[in-house]
């Protein structure tokens, strides 16, 4: 038995968290891909799906694994009375394909357990989603969940959202987007932010549409942004903006698989 990740969750930054012990793959010489230890995790995630539940079904390259997971339970019954909440419409789409009975926050307010994946994980375990544009929808999901588990592959883990030099996305409405992506900058001008538009196509073009019907600025970071709530709370005093992509204390477990194992740290 081992630990996996002791260097991160088990860091002094993370000792409000208490890791659980796991059983680490037995070791091959097969170097898996990363496709691979996103199933790994989500298929460990699903582990906790109970029959009767109320799930939140995620978004993403890791929780489309999951979802296919929990659709083969179903079918050869292992899992039963399963109602899915989508947290988009290709999420949407994947489930009706599979036959896994959906339905919304409307009906079903408190949600038991959602699965879904993330950009990035910070030793505290806030993260940043969003990069594959359903930010709003998975926040209102998974904000009304029992149990998040957040499902990842190693690469990533980062010492402090933005880390990866990636971007951290904000959902605004279209409505004089330029406006207000310079006051985004400006909130943080010090860690050298910068705003980009995010758009259909690498070569640019028109501007990607949310399921809401909104914009992304995807915000770069050059350095540290600073206490996570304070710019959590500033990005939201600005009109136009809808919702960010920062998931601050809403993750209850997050499960990591990598060339160390799997490792499950619960909040």
């Amino acid at each position: 038995m081992a630990i996996a990740y002791p260097h991160f969750f088990g860091s002094e930054k993370a000792k409000n968290l208490k890791p659980s012990v796991m059983v680490s793959p037995t070791p091959s010489p097969a170097i898996l891909s990363q496709d691979e230890l996103k199933k790994i995790a989500a298929y460990k995630a699903v582990e906790f799906v109970e029959s009767g539940m109320v799930l939140g079904l995620g978004t993403g390259s890791t929780a489309k694994h999951a979802v296919d997971r929990i659709a083969e339970l179903l079918k050869i019954g292992k899992l039963k009375n399963i109602v899915g909440i989508p947290t988009s419409s290709i999420t949407h789409e994947q489930a009706v394909s599979l036959g896994i009975p959906l339905s919304d926050l409307n009906a079903h307010p408190i949600v038991d357990l959602a699965i879904d994946g993330a950009d990035e994980v910070d030793p505290q375990m806030n993260l940043v989603k969003g990069r594959g544009g359903s930010l709003l929808r998975e926040k209102m999901v998974e904000a009304a969940c029992k149990k998040f588990i957040v499902i990842v592959d190693e690469s990533k883990l980062v010492s402090h959202l933005g880390g990866t030099g990636l971007a951290m996305p904000v959902e605004i409405v279209p409505f004089c987007w330029e406006f207000t992506l310079r006051r985004l900058e400006m909130l943080f001008i010090e860690a050298g932010c910068v705003g980009k538009l995010r758009v259909v196509g690498e070569s640019g073009g028109e501007p990607y549409v949310t399921d809401n019907g909104n914009y992304i600025i995807d915000l770069y970071f050059k350095s540290d942004m600073g206490d996570l709530k304070e710019a959590s709370d500033a990005i939201l005093r600005l009109a136009g903006v809808v919702e960010h992509g920062m998931f601050l204390d809403m993750a209850t477990t997050v499960i990591v698989a990598g060339k160390l194992g799997v490792s499950v740290t619960n909040k």
